[in-house]
């Protein structure tokens, strides 16, 4: 006689990990989350050092906004990767049956990079929310490659 599970862990699919593929899509974009966010911040740094070097040096600084056009053109490339890691993080909650957080936290870091976008000239919120993002992106980063993160929930 066959025995039918009709409660407990392997009913409620506790038993099954999440499905690899979309575990393994959201840690793919998670690390080019956290590499992107490493290149913008890097070239922020050259653009400020660069600007500190030419007001040095008695020199105008350029009018059309090139010293940081590197750094722009990172903060892009980041919101669209936040936008995929969305999704990623949503199909590993629902389908998957993963944690639900990481997809509440990569929602934060997409708004918190167009506010970024939007507040680009006032370093008072765009340092801070800079740090935020990191912070958020290190949080699903770790939890991401953890082995809690392959655990259905029911």
């Amino acid at each position: 006689m066959q025995e039918v599970v009709t409660s407990g862990p392997t009913a409620a699919g506790q038993g099954r990990p999440v499905p690899s593929g979309l575990l393994y899509a959201l840690r793919v974009l998670v690390v080019a989350q956290a590499a992107g966010l490493v290149a913008a911040a890097s070239f922020a740094g050259q653009s400020v050092q660069k600007a500190k070097d030419l007001l040095a040096a008695g020199q105008a600084l350029p009018a059309d906004g090139m010293l940081a056009e590197t750094h722009v053109m990172a903060g892009m490339v980041v919101h669209l990767i936040a936008l995929l890691q969305i999704v990623a993080a949503v199909l590993v909650w629902r389908p998957g049956r993963g944690a639900g957080w990481p997809a509440l936290a990569s929602l934060g870091l997409f708004l918190i990079g167009m506010g970024q976008h939007f507040t680009w000239e006032l370093l008072g919120t765009h340092v801070p929310s800079g740090l935020a993002l990191f912070g958020l992106t290190l949080a699903v980063l770790v939890w991401a490659w953890s082995p809690r993160a392959a655990v259905r929930r029911s």
